[in-house]
């Protein structure tokens, strides 16, 4: 492959993880509030012993469940760019 193909890749891969990482900090601190919420709610559900609390709670729940999952498929994308990336510079040294 052509060092300066090489190069450009590198490039691309340097600015995604870059987007990737930032958004990793959001979705982190995003996370960090709806997992609370939905401790604040489970909390709640058993106090109040209503359905309606218990259906907040579950809401709550499934939204800091999917933000989780979403995290998870940010951080394997970060580590796929820095496979790749290491592949990259792997062949622009050798």
């Amino acid at each position: 492959m052509a060092k300066w193909l090489v190069e450009r890749r590198l490039k691309q891969a340097s600015a995604r993880l870059r987007q990737l990482r930032e958004e990793l900090g959001v979705i982190d601190e995003q996370l960090a509030q709806l997992s609370d919420e939905a401790d604040d709610m489970s909390i709640r559900s058993l106090v109040s012993e209503t359905h309606g609390a218990s259906h907040d709670y579950h809401s709550a729940q499934a939204h800091a469940d999917a933000m989780a999952k979403h995290r998870l498929h940010v951080t394997e994308s970060i580590a796929e760019l820095e496979r790749r990336q290491d592949s990259l510079l792997d062949r622009m040294v050798g």
